[in-house]
């Protein structure tokens, strides 16, 4: 399972360099669309919808929210405006996994489902859009949360003894949680070096996506559970569903956009 986990991983890695270098931008930000709408049909079926009719609805949802969410942040105060509302929104949404994750609610789990993923898309997009260096910006956020999840699960399997959410996500550690924390810091360090930024601020905003991190990913684990789900679907051999890959960033990416916009580092 491991080999197969490294060759997938090896081949998404690929994938986002073609979509990144090659294509060019209107075609990239597209793509990038494609793959949270990808999110979104597996993210139906965390919010109980079985058939493709329902499913393909739901898609059409998350597409159009992206549209509204991308005519409204046009200008920076407005993008500056969406990222702080998603973030604020993500407090509840812990909230509920800590308090109640055994509360279902599939018009809920839909809500979350749009509010985690579009404004994901529209921060990957500014990300990326970026005339300097947007192509390193996205590639630095997605290694950021993907080390974060490669030091968990490496810590978690080797030292993990305290659980974190027994209720959510059984086999998740407070041993992970350190060891991602571990492993985004050495993605951070690159970072810094790489983008010459004072070093305070932008380490501790990594810090804080990293443990960000955490949410997206124990909120899907909560509402796979609920569904009764081990993978929110198949795509990805080793992986599960492209939902399993990319729900540690829905809830890191905003932020970091947020974030290295108060640093002077997105317009």
């Amino acid at each position: 399972m491991l080999g197969q986990r490294i060759i997938t991983a090896v081949g998404l890695v690929a994938v986002l360099t073609l979509v990144l270098v090659v294509l060019p931008r209107d075609l990239a930000v597209l793509a990038l669309a494609g793959l949270i709408l990808m999110g979104a049909w597996e993210w139906a079926r965390l919010a109980g919808f079985r058939s493709v009719a329902a499913r393909a609805s739901y898609v059409i949802a998350c597409a159009a929210a992206m549209t509204g969410l991308w005519q409204f942040a046009q200008q920076p105060s407005e993008f500056e405006r969406a990222m702080t509302i998603t973030m604020v929104g993500w407090v509840p949404l812990f909230a509920w996994i800590a308090l109640a994750p055994g509360y279902r609610a599939n018009w809920l789990a839909a809500v979350a489902g749009l509010w985690a993923l579009a404004p994901t898309w529209l921060a990957l997009a500014r990300l990326y859009l970026q005339d300097d260096n947007g192509r390193e910006l996205v590639v630095f956020v997605v290694l950021l949360a993907w080390a974060a999840d490669i030091g968990a699960y490496f810590a978690g399997r080797r030292f993990g003894r305290l659980r974190l959410a027994p209720v959510v996500s059984p086999n998740k550690t407070w041993e992970g949680v350190l060891g991602g924390l571990v492993a985004g810091l050495l993605i951070a360090l690159a970072g810094r070096a790489w983008f010459s930024v004072p070093a305070a601020g932008f380490l501790s905003l990594c810090v804080a996506a990293v443990l960000v991190s955490v949410v997206g990913d124990l909120l899907e684990s909560m509402f796979k559970r609920q569904q009764g789900l081990k993978d929110s679907g198949s795509l990805l051999p080793g992986h599960g569903g492209m939902l399993d890959r990319i729900d540690s960033l829905t809830s890191s990416v905003p932020l970091l956009a947020l974030g290295l916009g108060w640093l002077g580092m997105v317009a």
